[in-house]
């Protein structure tokens, strides 16, 4: 992607391929990818493991964790040392790929208050073929139980939602390669108009 380099959110319900795919976009834009759940705090993880969906309180933490990262800000617990220092040649930053549900309006908005050029890649599939996957794999702390209320959970991306669509039931290197595609081309989103972000306080 040629010119300012927004950080990425790759997004959706368990089981649509976030990591999979947030790494496989990295290495096709060159960009560092960081998988949300990682920075999860251990009662959170023990939670979802028990099948209790967690409450906003539980997720607030967590997502300014994360917002702090997309906003660049290094020395973060669990980012790896340096991870925004710039290129090589001297150039900026490089943004990073963060894979996070993001599933609610609200904790986007979070998310943008941070980085308010974020732009969000939605993973989207049935809870048909979602729930097939999830039967397929083993997750540390995120059982089949839990799916059903993530999709009630999930709230489309509205229009003023900088955001591109990945339709997951194509082959990953064709879906990758679109989601790129995409991004590359500075797809259809408008900017975020002034007061369209909410302010949030951030701790130093």
């Amino acid at each position: 992607m040629s010119g300012h380099l927004p950080p990425l959110v790759v997004m959706g319900v368990s089981g649509c391929g976030k990591s999979t795919v947030g790494a496989l976009l990295g290495r096709r834009l060159g960009r560092p990818f960081l998988d949300g759940d990682d920075f999860h705090p251990a009662a959170n993880k023990e939670k979802m493991g028990a099948g209790i969906p967690l409450t906003d309180s539980d997720r607030e933490p967590w997502l300014a964790v994360l917002g702090g990262l997309l906003a660049g800000r290094d020395g973060l617990p669990g980012a790896a040392p340096g991870l925004f220092e710039g290129t090589a040649d001297g150039g900026p930053t490089v943004p990073p790929i963060v894979a996070c549900s993001a599933l609610k309006r609200r904790y986007r908005d979070l998310l943008r208050s941070y980085a308010p050029d974020l732009v969000f890649v939605h993973l989207a599939g049935s809870a048909e073929t979602i729930g097939a996957r999830m039967d397929a794999r083993a997750h540390e702390f995120m059982p089949r139980t839990l799916l059903e209320s993530q999709f009630a959970a999930l709230e489309e991306l509205a229009a003023d939602e900088a955001h591109v669509l990945g339709d997951i039931t194509q082959p990953l290197d064709v879906l990758v390669e679109a989601v790129a595609r995409q991004l590359e081309a500075g797809a259809p989103w408008a900017p975020a108009a002034p007061g369209s972000v909410p302010e949030a306080v951030h701790s130093a």
